[in-house]
């Protein structure tokens, strides 16, 4: 079977891009993860390696800069659909993220914009109440210490 098709879905600002330069670099029925480098250059990022957690709902993903140096862990609470005829995932932002950077502590952003995209009706309560239940096991995975897991899983693509 041909690897499949990768869609990024984002709510605010509305997009779906088509991930047509990720590279799979292993999928099962609970993992794809990929190669990327980024879609619109910045000043740090460069490339990195993203886990995307088809049962959890989550996107782990390892951000590097041009020197292969780590600039943080960047998780998004996603949630995925799958069309097999086409063969295509479209992966939607449903905006919580954290970011845990070394030697910092865990930051949680964009709430706002989950909020924002309540008020807007951008996403249904249905969506925002698995958002929020998403993050909050994402967290307990980062303070169970079980985070390192995916963390090592990602390194060891990294070489």
């Amino acid at each position: 079977m041909d690897q499949p098709i990768l869609y990024r879905k984002r709510l605010i600002p509305e997009e779906c891009v088509l991930l047509k330069d990720d590279i799979i670099l292993f999928q099962d029925e609970k993992l794809i993860i990929t190669k990327w480098n980024t879609l619109h250059p910045k000043k740090d990022l460069h490339h990195g390696y993203s886990c995307y957690c088809l049962d959890k709902g989550i996107k782990i993903s390892k951000f590097l800069d041009a020197d292969d140096h780590l600039l943080c862990w960047y998780c998004d609470i996603i949630t995925y659909s799958f069309d097999p005829v086409e063969n295509a995932y479209v992966f939607t932002d449903l905006l919580a993220d954290v970011i845990l950077k070394p030697g910092e502590q865990i930051e949680v952003v964009d709430l706002d914009e989950l909020a924002d995209a309540c008020e807007l009706e951008l996403i249904t309560p249905k969506q925002l109440i698995l958002s929020l239940r998403q993050l909050d096991e994402l967290l307990k995975c980062i303070q169970s210490g079980e985070f390192s897991v995916y963390q090592s899983l990602l390194n060891q693509f990294d070489k």
